[in-house]
């Protein structure tokens, strides 16, 4: 289990931010994703070999945020 945490930008509302984390939460290799409204940001636990960190941010991407 691998962790890695992202600074957001976009969020604007917690929709924006409980849609993400549904989202990160939906993706295959993704074990736990808590995205913060107030913090901008995103920490996510995932399984090395099933996703890695430039397809997480590709999905933080997809779904109209910034990932740094």
């Amino acid at each position: 289990m691998e962790k890695v945490e992202f600074k957001i930008k976009g969020m604007h509302c917690t929709g924006c931010s409980t849609r993400l984390e549904k989202v990160l939460n939906n993706q295959d290799g993704v074990l736990q994703a808590e995205v913060s409204l107030e913090e901008a940001k995103a920490n996510i636990e995932y399984e090395e070999g099933q996703t890695n960190i430039e397809e997480i941010k590709e999905t933080i991407e997809d779904a109209g945020f910034e990932a740094e």
